[in-house]
């Protein structure tokens, strides 16, 4: 499996360091292994149920908003220099793993994808950030997970939370329309 989730996410190569490479592998070891989806699923359904023939998959946006967080930071430190600080590594873990809560959010029906009763009751980023914990990810990167979404609009999010915030929607808002 490890192998698996290392194809579908070389990004994870990106993380130097590697206790923090490692947790965020077995997270999404994890999140396969629990979830209603194959790890081939994840190149194929629409990376939301919220839009309408939807044609942009769970991991063309997944990888869309990680490398684009990556781009925003770098071009923040070339032109801010020491002003502004960007911890990389949380900034890539977080990045990866948003959205890793719509594995237990998703649910097959009659062969269809719809949203599961704990999708219902917890948002991925609540489900996220309990497999984040469960596998002692830094809280700056559940804290990234926790407020990518809505849910941290009420809240003050970190440097590294703004910018995958915003890279997470760069990538969906366009599909709304």
């Amino acid at each position: 499996m490890k192998d698996k989730v290392l194809k579908i996410w070389p990004e994870i190569n990106w993380i130097k360091n590697n206790e923090l490479k490692e947790k965020v592998l077995q997270c999404w070891i994890y999140a396969i292994e629990n979830s209603v989806l194959s790890i081939e699923d994840l190149e194929e359904i629409p990376f939301s149920l919220l839009l309408k023939d939807c044609k942009i998959s769970f991991m063309n946006h997944k990888r869309t908003a990680v490398q684009l967080s990556v781009d925003i930071a770098n071009r923040m430190k070339e032109n801010f220099g020491d002003e502004i600080e960007i911890n990389m590594d949380t900034l890539i873990a977080g990045a990866i793993l948003i959205d890793i809560g719509k594995l237990i959010e998703y649910d097959k029906v009659e062969g269809k994808l719809t949203t599961s009763k704990a999708g219902k009751l917890l948002r991925h980023p609540f489900s996220g950030v309990s497999i984040a914990d469960r596998f002692s990810l830094p809280v700056e990167v559940q804290h990234i997970i926790a407020y990518h979404s809505k849910e941290g609009d009420l809240e003050k999010r970190s440097v590294e939370a703004i910018i995958v915030h915003h890279a997470d929607f760069v990538s969906f808002e366009p599909f709304k329309m």
